[in-house]
């Protein structure tokens, strides 16, 4: 392993007991690479490497499943904040990677597992109360990768945030210098994103979605402006009902839900982290019994679509939800 000396004394004085983590799993199947120096971007920091990670850590399911997919197993010393099953096919994997938390990573824990780099799907992982700020971080010659999809300053406006999704693939490729595999599951996402943009010309009129996430304490948080189901809901003929709202994840009242009157919902089910209002259940009872959002047509009428709230997130999986999507408004007669 490649550590500074500050993160070793860092390490040492925080998690001496955990300095032999073991890191087994999938095998990554990737040659070495040659010691040429790698340098990415990712949001705003320049990362640089002298060889491929070999001890990762992933502060979301949605990290840990990407890295996965793209066969880096063994490469991860650490994995946390499980929100929703994970994917059958990641299952075996999945069980060969330490699980540092079920839920959101501390800084001690992140420490502990002595890692060379930290991703994570969404910037606000990297929190001082959580696993650290990514300068803090630094400070420990300890690089963070964080979504492009997630980035609140991005370069290129003009990309969608299925292509920023892409980009981090390929920064993937490039890090763990398993390039080609990177390209070819880019490559494939990107063909089932452009087959789904021909249900559009199918569509009836625009009918209008609501994205329902989360519920906490009675409020909803819901898909506002630029983020990937917005960007579904546009690839497919649909309205996201919120995407006047320049936020990712408003939190929202339940009378605002019954004002914009959608014209579909769907619902996403979050149930391993197991608070209330989570699971797809929970939302669904609570708009059953809420005296009027009970009575919108979309809820009366059991017009739901329910998806993992993990594939709302930037997620390897997330094209699997846009083909729920179709599939979904071919079922409630949005599509021809």
């Amino acid at each position: 392993m490649r550590h500074s000396a500050r993160l070793a004394v860092a390490l040492a004085v925080l998690a001496s007991t955990a300095a032999g983590c073991s890191s087994s799993g999938q095998s990554s199947g990737a040659s070495a690479r040659k010691p040429d120096r790698t340098t990415v971007t990712s949001c705003g920091r320049t990362l640089s490497f002298d060889g491929p990670p070999e001890r990762a850590v992933t502060l979301d399911q949605s990290a840990t499943e990407t890295l996965l997919e793209l066969g880096l197993g063994e490469r991860m010393a650490g994995t946390a904040y499980l929100k929703t099953k994970v994917a059958e096919k990641y299952r075996d994997a999945y069980r060969r990677v330490p699980v540092l938390s079920p839920d959101l990573l501390t800084g001690e824990q992140l420490r502990a597992a002595t890692p060379d780099l930290a991703v994570a799907s969404s910037a606000e992982l990297y929190a001082k109360d959580r696993a650290g700020t990514r300068a803090e971080l630094a400070e420990l010659d300890l690089p963070s990768y964080v979504s492009a999809v997630d980035c609140p300053e991005r370069n290129d406006p003009d990309k969608t945030a299925f292509d920023l999704l892409f980009d981090d693939y390929e920064n993937y490729g490039r890090i763990f210098g398993v390039e080609k595999r990177a390209a070819k599951l880019a490559g494939e996402q990107r063909a089932v994103v452009k087959q789904a943009t021909r249900t559009a010309d199918r569509v009836e009129g625009e009918p209008t979605v609501v994205w329902l996430y989360s519920v906490y304490d009675d409020k909803p948080y819901v898909a506002g402006k630029g983020g990937l189901p917005s960007e579904m809901s546009r690839l497919v003929g649909a309205k996201n009902a919120f995407d006047d709202v320049d936020e990712e994840w408003p939190e929202v009242s339940w009378a605002q839900i019954a004002d914009r009157d959608p014209d579909f919902i769907v619902v996403g089910d979050l149930s391993e982290r197991g608070k209330p209002g989570d699971s797809a259940e929970d939302k669904l009872a609570m708009m059953r019994e809420h005296p009027t959002v009970s009575e919108l047509s979309a809820v009366r009428k059991n017009r739901i679509i329910e998806a993992p709230g993990i594939e709302m997130d930037p997620s390897v999986r997330t094209t699997h939800t846009l083909g729920l999507l179709i599939k979904g408004m071919k079922d409630l007669g949005h599509v021809r």
